[in-house]
């Protein structure tokens, strides 16, 4: 294991940029994080429409404050950091579980926790079979 980060993302602010610069400004090549917070608006994969590659996803929306429990990891995809991240936000009215994309607007605060991780080397390499971007691992 390498560095551990704690970052706080502020009220307004996009996780998946804060995420995606704190890689490249750090050098974080490979590393598993958590977050706990809440969310003011996210787009958010469901899942696949059909059980099929490469999938065609359902997209949901929300703009509403939810609490915000999630994780993920960063590799590099095609030179730059790849911030892939799932989670589960809610409040009284509704819950929605998935892959935060586009952006994800934070309210309040969003705090995150960041393993580096060493003596690995990995990367995404988009797949048009699958239609996604799985892990490589190299020796």
């Amino acid at each position: 294991m390498g560095r551990v980060f704690i970052v706080r993302v502020d009220h307004d602010e996009d996780i998946l940029i804060e995420l995606q610069d704190l890689a490249k400004n750090e050098n974080i090549k490979s590393a598993f994080f958590y977050m706990l917070g809440a969310a003011g608006s996210a787009d958010v994969v469901t899942g696949p429409k059909e059980k099929c590659l490469p999938p065609e996803v359902n997209m949901t929306s929300f703009d509403d404050a939810r609490e915000l429990l999630g994780a993920g990891n960063i590799f590099f995809e095609d030179g730059k950091p790849k911030v892939h991240v799932h989670a589960a936000a809610g409040n009284k009215n509704d819950i929605v579980m998935g892959c935060l994309r586009n952006h994800t607007e934070v309210f309040m605060v969003m705090e995150i926790v960041i393993f580096e991780i060493t003596g690995i080397t990995a990367e995404r390499v988009y797949d048009k079979d699958i239609g996604f971007s799985p892990l490589r691992f190299y020796h």
